[in-house]
């Protein structure tokens, strides 16, 4: 006799997990924590964001030194 509301069926349908075929899994990295091997895909304007961003603040830092 299971104890409160839920039944045996319930369990099973909550302890499924999906996962998508079309992304890929793992790291990108083997030994490191991020990015995950989907963050090429999820977030694919990256690269260009972060070289602006760097150019933005290295222009800003040179015109301080002046």
């Amino acid at each position: 006799m299971s104890k409160g509301f839920a039944d045996n069926t319930y369990k099973s349908l909550k302890a499924k997990k999906f996962t998508s075929s079309s992304e890929p899994q793992g790291r990108l990295i083997p030994w490191s924590p991020w990015p995950p091997a989907n963050f090429q895909t999820r977030y694919p304007a990256f690269p260009f964001v972060l070289t602006v961003l760097i150019l933005i603040v290295g222009q800003w830092y040179f015109s301080l030194l002046r």
